[in-house]
């Protein structure tokens, strides 16, 4: 992203900023490298790093306290003309749509990063300096306007990505130790939503910053925004959370309805931390269980076996939310639920399907569906017994650990069913090892009886 796209034409707002700055030779001068920057003929590299060069020797030369002093009753004034250089510089470091890949762009934009990085840090210093020796809010004006574009810069290149090298990242990291170390926050956590209960954390503040570049049209412009919201999401859990959720869950959305796997799977981990770490009564209004369910729930027609583990596991933590809303009574029969509707599907996928890998990732969570629901036994009996006896057949060169992988699972599930038929499966099963010829198929129906009778059992 070019420098002088990311500072804007000064508002009316900035501009009577300017007045109020007008005053101080220190406030001109900044004026005067921002203008610089904003020039047509600053897209040259060379007067680009002749400007931040100018912007670093203000800001090492510059007293501490004239830096963050504050013109008015509101402290307006170099605090709030820092946070607008901030932001300007976060948005010149961070990589364009075309880095997202790497190549030729990728070591400029590394380089911009090391760059933006080391004036942060002086940034940093002058605050901790500052925070040393003033008395009243000018330097805490001055950190609340730098911490969110500064975060950002900070996550965006701390992160192993095709736009970074060891030596941005490096900076990057010293950044956020910094910026961790300027606030008295002893993580990221705390740093986000308040050290205490009683202090109030910025994670509202950089929501705001990134809300412009997370709508359905602008989000893939910045390759990193979607790593930042995913990665800044993580770390808010329980009880902090509930209180984000309408500015989380739409960008949550927007990530997972994509047509690249890769963002399926990210935006699908985003709603399973926000079913996790929101109260139930709070995503059961507005119906937004039910819009998660949909989302999430869509992704099963796809035959990426990672996306249907993310899947799959989301959606074992939705459904007690779900069956909150639900009104059985006793006398009647249960009414169908989500579950019902998802393990039918997965058995109906799983019979036919000849990719091993997706197949496994079926086999491996229907033990936690079986444990949910009330199923039909000798429909999942006879799709179990399908499934043991396709892999050991199997005429494909295929692994041998992986077959047992998958056969141990099956036997595994049956087992599971078992238990939860008190003992109909091991019945069932009883005539095949007199009628069955394959040995290995035996075996492993021969587990299944020996567990159910008592006998030790090492499986998974």
């Amino acid at each position: 992203m070019e420098l002088d796209s990311a500072l804007e034409a000064p508002s009316q707002e900035d501009s009577n900023l300017s007045e109020e700055l007008s005053h101080s030779a220190f406030g001109q001068a900044f004026s005067k490298i921002l203008h610089c920057l904003a020039r047509p003929e600053a897209r040259r590299g060379n007067v680009k790093d002749a400007v931040l060069k100018d912007l670093g020797d203000l800001i090492e030369a510059t007293e501490f306290d004239r830096l963050f002093e504050g013109t008015g009753a509101r402290l307006r004034g170099m605090p709030e003309t820092l946070g607008q250089v901030a932001k300007a510089l976060e948005k010149y470091a961070a990589p364009s749509k075309e880095e997202e890949g790497g190549g030729d762009g990728h070591s400029e934009a590394a380089e911009k990063a090391a760059q933006v990085g080391l004036l942060f840090l002086k940034l940093l210093g002058k605050v901790e300096t500052a925070k040393n020796s003033l008395v009243g809010p000018a330097w805490q004006t001055g950190l609340h306007h730098l911490a969110g574009p500064v975060y950002i810069f900070a996550i965006t290149h701390s992160l192993e990505q095709p736009w970074t090298t060891p030596r941005s990242r490096e900076v990057a990291r010293e950044v956020l130790t910094s910026l961790l170390q300027v606030t008295e926050c002893g993580s990221v956590a705390g740093f986000l939503h308040g050290e205490n209960e009683d202090e109030k954390g910025r994670l509202s503040v950089i929501l705001g910053l990134l809300k412009p570049d997370l709508y359905k049209e602008s989000w893939k412009n910045n390759p990193a925004i979607k790593h930042v919201f995913s990665w800044t999401l993580q770390q808010v859990t329980r009880p902090w959370l509930s209180q984000h959720l309408e500015r989380v869950l739409p960008a949550s959305l927007v990530i997972s309805d994509d047509y690249q796997t890769e963002n399926k799977i990210l935006g699908v981990h985003c709603l399973h931390h926000i079913v996790l770490n929101v109260p139930a009564a709070d995503l059961l209004q507005y119906n937004r269980a039910q819009v998660l369910y949909h989302a999430i729930s869509n992704h099963l027609y796809t035959p990426e076996h990672h996306l249907i583990q993310a899947v799959l596991l989301c959606l074992l933590d939705l459904f007690p939310i779900l069956e909150k809303t639900l009104h059985w009574k006793g006398d009647g029969a249960r009414p169908t639920t989500h579950c019902d509707e998802v393990l039918r599907l997965i058995l109906t996928h799983m019979e036919p399907e000849h990719r091993l890998l997706l197949r496994r990732t079926y086999a491996r969570n229907l033990p936690a569906f079986v444990n949910r629901v009330s199923c039909r036994l000798v429909v999942l009996l006879k799709a179990l017994l399908k499934l043991i006896c396709d892999v050991a057949r199997d005429p494909n060169l295929t692994p041998e650990s992986v077959k047992s992988a998958l056969l141990q699972e099956a036997t595994d599930c049956l087992i599971l069913l078992d238990r939860c038929s008190q003992g109909r499966v091991k019945g069932l099963l009883a005539k095949i090892p007199q009628s069955c010829e394959d040995r290995k198929v035996v075996n492993y129906i021969r587990k299944v009886q020996q567990v159910s009778e008592g006998a030790p059992y090492n499986g998974t």
